[in-house]
Formats: structure tokens, C-alpha cells, sequence
């Protein structure tokens, strides 16, 4: 059996080294000329820290990952709001989870999928046609790929899910904020090793977070009412930004010198079926549950990992496996967007006391008494 796969993200590379791991050849076709770098941070836990430990990457992941010791919030000026150690840190995450950089994850996936599966960079997907027996993929190079399936990961923006599903337009729901990530050449010196600093003021918030091995990144999001059609990053940031403190005109400065930049708006994909015949949609392609979730990077290896099981219990039945895989991942992904629409609404928030409200629970947390109860109950089990 053999698959092609759109994207060499997350989400594709997973589901590449999850198919080898049954028996399947891939083809994954990545439309950027190299692997990128970088990218923010996140939480990976859930189904996808499973997933990995049943995949075999989880020691690697381990050793990718990096400790947030404190958590720092600040006033626009500068000066600390509150803190969370490293330990009320652990208690709120849980200890079947780590913090690593987006990435990390890619690079552990690249390398355990590498020496089994074809990558093809700088090139992307055309056109789409199947028939009861193969789906025929035509590609930007000219050369046309036959497979049994083909897996759309190809993020936000999908390619595959405009080809096969319909328009953009169709599918995307705007949360009506923007966001920018950057990785920093040297850390400003107020933000100590392994610290995440952050702020949030009128609708704005900044973090730097020290992700390990001296590597730091400046995430920006804010309000898209701050926005201004056609835009550039830095044109955008500077403007909604260059009124604050503490390390904000540091940050700014290094988004010049940053090699790549992500800057997108966040929105999650609503789509009513994640496949039709012999192609299916991963990852953010399919629902992109957005970052106010944070789970969406634990959903696309979780998601890879289930779809390898599904297609491995119904051999010969592409329909069968594909059917039995939504019907298993749709709950999951639908509550993890729910609660991101749920979260937008307290994200950044324009006003001073619903901002003090979204942050009570942290700041209780943060008490000696409440810290000591979570370390008991979440840690020490």
C-alpha cells in the first residue's frame, strides 16, 4: 500500500513514520524548499504523548524538551505582576505532558521518518483526481503520483482540502486575533535562563519564553481590530507594540534579524467531513484547533497514530478505516475547539478588569498554600 502525504509538518511527518511503521510506502511532498525551524512552543500531551511513547519517539522527545522554572508576568512598564514556579507549572500541566518547541517535534518526527519515506521539497500539489482504485495526485514539478491514499497535512491554508473539499472561504472561522512568532538572536537580559516572561495590556500580548539550549523566542498576539490590511509583520508589530516596555523594544529589534517569521491570523477549520473517497485531511488542514487550545500538536500525532491503527485493522478498506478514524478523533477535536472559542474571548482582553479576572485562578496558584495542595494532588499523586 502507499500513500501520498501534502506537508512535512507535524502532522505529515507523523503520519509518515506511523504508516512505514504498518507496512506502507509514503511520498510526503512539502511545498517549502527546506524543513523550516522554530515555530512557538507548546504543551504536547494527551493522545499525542501517548501516541508517541506507542510510536517509539518519546525518549527523543524527552530529550528535545525544555523546563519552564518560572513564569513571570509583568506590568507594561516592566515590574512583576506575580510568578509561578517551575513546580505550580507541572501541577497545572500534569506529568504525562512536556513543554517543546513546535520545531523539536518536527525535527524528532524528520529524523525517525527519514530512511523510510520519500520527502520531496519545494513543490506542491495541483490537482486531485481518484477512481475506486487510486487517487492520481499532479504535482508542481510536472510528474503525476498514483497512491492508494492520499493524507492532506498541509496546515491551515490547505492545498488538498481547496482541491478536494471546496473553497477556503468554506472552512475557515476567523477568531478575530492575529499572531507573530519569531526566534530572538540573543536573550534580552531581564528574561533569566529558562524563564517565560510575558504581558498583556489593551487587547496585546507579548511573551518571551527561553526554550533551551540558549534559544529564545517572542511571540506577539493581539486583537485583529489592532490590524491594518496589507501589513507587513514588522510594520504591524512596531506600530502595535512600540508603546511598551520591559523587553518589548528588544523583541522588536530582533524580528530583523530572524530568519523566518510566522504571522498569520488564528483561525480554526470547521469542516463537516475530514474525507471523501481516497483522500482524507490531518492536523490543521483538517480541524486546527488554534492555539488558544494548545492541543493542536498532541491532535496531529494523535491523529497520525490513530489513522496508522485504523487503516491497519480494515486492510484493503480504505473507506472503512478512514470512517472509523473520524468517528473516533471528532469528539476530541471538537471539545479542544470549543474551548479555543471559548478562550478568545479572555486571550488578550482590552479591558483592565477582565484581564485581573482571567488571571485570578494563576494568581492563586501561585499562593504557597495552593501550590503546596497542587504538588500533592497533580505531582505526588
Amino acid at each position: 500500500m502507499r500513500a501520498i502525504i501534502i506537508g512535512a509538518g507535524i502532522a505529515g511527518l507523523a503520519a509518515a513514520l506511523r504508516l512505514s511503521q504498518i507496512g506502507w510506502d509514503t511520498l510526503v511532498i512539502e511545498r517549502a524548499p527546506q524543513r523550516r525551524s522554530g515555530g512557538y512552543a507548546v504543551t504536547f500531551g494527551g493522545i499525542g504523548y501517548d501516541a508517541a511513547e506507542r510510536m517509539g519517539i518519546l525518549p527523543d522527545l524527552e530529550k528535545k524538551s525544555f523546563v519552564t522554572e518560572e513564569l513571570v508576568y509583568h506590568k507594561p512598564n516592566g515590574e512583576r505582576r506575580f510568578s509561578l514556579t517551575r513546580e505550580t507549572i507541572a501541577a497545572t500541566t500534569g506529568p504525562r505532558s512536556r513543554n517543546i518547541l513546535r520545531g523539536d517535534l518536527e525535527t524528532v518526527l524528520y529524523e525517525g521518518v527519514r530512511d523510510h519515506a520519500e520527502i520531496r521539497f519545494g513543490t506542491s500539489i495541483t490537482a486531485v483526481d481518484q477512481d475506486a482504485d487510486a487517487v492520481h495526485v499532479v504535482l508542481s514539478d510536472g510528474t503525476v503520483e498514483q497512491a492508494d491514499l492520499l493524507i492532506g497535512a498541509d496546515g491551515l491554508h490547505s492545498a488538498t482540502r481547496s482541491l478536494v473539499f471546496g473553497p477556503e472561504r468554506d472552512h475557515l472561522l476567523d477568531l478575530e486575533h492575529k499572531v507573530a512568532v519569531y526566534m530572538l538572536d540573543k536573550r534580552p537580559a531581564s528574561i533569566a535562563p529558562g524563564t517565560t516572561g510575558t504581558l498583556s495590556a489593551g487587547g496585546r500580548t507579548v511573551a518571551v519564553i527561553s526554550v533551551g539550549d540558549g534559544r529564545n523566542v517572542a511571540f506577539f498576539g493581539y486583537r485583529s481590530g489592532h490590524a491594518h490590511p496589507g501589513e507587513d509583520a514588522a510594520t504591524e508589530l512596531h506600530r502595535i507594540y512600540g508603546d511598551l516596555g520591559w523587553v518589548v523594544p528588544e523583541a522588536l529589534a530582533g524580528l530583523e534579524r530572524a530568519d523566518s517569521v510566522y504571522f498569520d491570523t488564528i483561525s480554526q477549520v470547521v469542516a463537516p467531513t475530514w474525507h471523501r473517497g481516497r483522500v482524507v485531511l490531518l492536523g490543521d488542514a483538517a480541524w486546527c484547533v488554534t492555539l488558544f487550545a494548545g492541543y493542536g500538536s498532541s491532535l496531529a500525532v494523535g491523529g497520525a497514530d490513530r489513522l496508522g491503527t485504523e487503516l491497519d485493522a480494515h486492510p484493503g478498506d480504505i473507506g472503512a478505516a478512514l470512517t472509523a478514524w473520524e468517528k473516533a478523533l471528532r469528539p476530541e477535536a471538537e471539545r479542544k475547539q470549543r474551548l479555543g472559542r471559548r478562550v478568545k474571548g479572555v486571550y488578550a482582553p482590552a479591558n483592565p478588569l477582565l484581564l485581573w479576572l482571567t488571571q485570578l485562578p494563576l494568581r492563586l496558584a501561585a499562593l504557597p498554600a495552593v501550590r503546596r495542595y497542587m504538588t500533592r494532588r497533580f505531582i505526588k499523586g
